[in-house]
């Protein structure tokens, strides 16, 4: 086997070329899939196992030098045919290719539109780590410890302090920025956290495994719960249609107290009723209230002298409404003919 390996490699080497037609001999005996290299690794499991590795070796080399030899007369054929003007002349009739792009995403446009809502109004954006600890995510948030969010049905793990180290995992909620917002800096705060955010969901037409929240905060002395009702019908004239009406409704979520969400008259239907409001009228677009002082203590912020107000919302709820999208799927498929529908918005 490695006398024939051997002579194949003096072929090669000496192997001469001066036309297409000795180039494509040259693959055809060599390198395609019926070469002779080919056959060679065939017959590789009838060489004594002693010597496979040997011998597998030498083969790979080969095979590795008669594609180095191909390539390099490939472009020697190139270079002589451009100099010699016996390239293949080109057809300008020929229909171009289309040229296929998109425009920006519609959930980038909403998301940089709800940016500039809330920066004209004194609010800065933050960042935090999309891989956190069961403390930012969940328990400065005054999740309890048998909460269903802690479940790993619920939420993406990465590690788990059963099997020896620290519950890390993908953040569910961007919340884990205003908890290290408030660690690091003293008030007054007055932030947006747009980020991805990730939950243990099927994914289906009304829900993504993977999705996008922006989350608001606001610590100082003195706010109250009309700054944030203020703030939220600001925010909702600014980006939807004149006539949009909204409600707050009582909920609950541990670390705001008192807890509400937030509905809009229906942009879809205008508030008549259809499927995506359930025929209500209202679509829910956030959840809001007022900063547990518990939490804010757990941040080392003195809850007696400071309160605040926090809310979060889904970005991708927000564009399914203003811009009429019925499926989730939608936004992650790259589809270039629904991106082409946001051009020019």
């Amino acid at each position: 086997m490695l006398d024939k390996v051997r002579d194949l490699q003096q072929q090669i080497e000496h192997y001469t070329i001066t036309s297409p037609e000795q180039l494509e001999q040259f693959r055809m005996r060599f390198i395609s899939r019926k070469g002779v290299i080919t056959e060679l690794f065939e017959q590789l499991k009838l060489v004594p196992p002693a010597d496979r590795r040997a011998v597998g070796l030498e083969l790979n080399a080969l095979k590795n030098a008669a594609q180095t030899q191909f390539e390099q007369f490939s472009q020697l054929m190139d270079e002589q045919q451009t100099m010699t003007g016996t390239a293949p002349p080109i057809d300008l009739t020929l229909p171009t290719l289309p040229n296929l792009t998109g425009t920006q995403h519609p959930l980038s446009l909403v998301r940089q539109r709800i940016i500039q809502i809330f920066e004209r109004i004194g609010f800065n954006v933050a960042d935090g780590p999309e891989i956190e600890s069961d403390w930012y995510n969940f328990g400065a948030l005054n999740f309890p410890d048998n909460h269903p969010a802690r479940d790993m049905q619920d939420t993406f793990f990465v590690e788990k302090a059963a099997y020896g180290g620290t519950d890390m995992l993908l953040r569910t909620h961007t919340s884990n920025v205003q908890i290290r917002l408030m660690e690091r800096q003293s008030p007054p705060i007055r932030s947006i956290m747009p980020g991805r955010v990730y939950r243990n969901e099927t994914i289906s037409a009304r829900a993504h495994c993977l999705f996008h929240q922006v989350e608001g905060i606001y610590i100082d002395r003195n706010v109250g719960f009309k700054d944030l009702k203020d703030t939220l019908y600001h925010f909702v004239k600014e980006l939807f249609e004149p006539g949009t009406q909204i409600r707050f409704r009582p909920s609950y979520f541990p670390f705001t107290e008192p807890s509400a969400e937030i509905d809009i008259s229906c942009q879809i239907c205008g508030g008549k009723g259809c499927n995506i409001c359930k025929h209500s009228g209202w679509v829910e677009i956030a959840g809001s209230g007022m900063v547990d002082p518990q939490v804010i203590a757990n941040c080392g912020i003195d809850p007696e002298e400071y309160t605040g107000f926090a809310f979060g919302m889904g970005i991708e709820r927000i564009t399914q409404l203003k811009y009429v999208v019925n499926d989730l799927r939608l936004y992650t498929e790259n589809d270039v003919r629904f991106l082409r529908q946001f051009e020019g918005l």
